[in-house]
């Protein structure tokens, strides 16, 4: 995933080699706090390695924001348009509105993305804010349900 260009496109970088990938990805291990992270996600009838998704916490100003996480998800080329980024998210959503207990799920998204917008837009996450520069997102938030905002 890490040498595919397509896979790349929206995350903010360049392919990277298997050595590159992998000293990132020791940089990145860091204590699990609050079981919001990023963590790999298997096909389970494969027993497959295919990308990695969840919750990870949203920082404002370099602070957590208490009752807040991020939603991301990032697959192997091969596992797209199957549904697995939507079925991956909708399980984080449930885990973090229900055993969390988040009251606000956020997630932001190149504009160009528009596949991972519709996956956003399946699960209920309403576009809060466009932030426009060298790289455009929108921003989305999805709130508990019952909750105000």
């Amino acid at each position: 995933m890490e040498a595919d260009a397509e896979v790349r496109r929206y995350v903010g970088g360049a392919p990277r080699t298997r050595e590159a990938a992998e000293q990132k990805f020791r940089g990145l291990m860091q204590p699990v706090e609050d079981r919001l992270a990023m963590w790999a996600t298997m096909l389970k009838p494969e027993n497959r390695y295919i990308g990695r998704c969840g919750l990870y916490p949203n920082l404002h100003g370099g602070k957590k924001v208490a009752g807040e996480a991020m939603l991301a998800f990032y697959l192997a080329r091969a596992w797209w348009g199957r549904g697995l980024a939507t079925k991956a998210g909708n399980a984080f959503v449930r885990f973090g509105f229900d055993q969390l207990a988040l009251s606000r799920i956020v997630a932001s998204v190149q504009i160009e993305n528009q596949a991972s917008i519709r996956v956003l837009e399946r699960l209920g996450f309403v576009l809060r804010e466009t932030e426009r520069g060298v790289r455009s997102f929108h921003h989305f938030e999805l709130r508990r349900p019952g909750s105000r905002g």
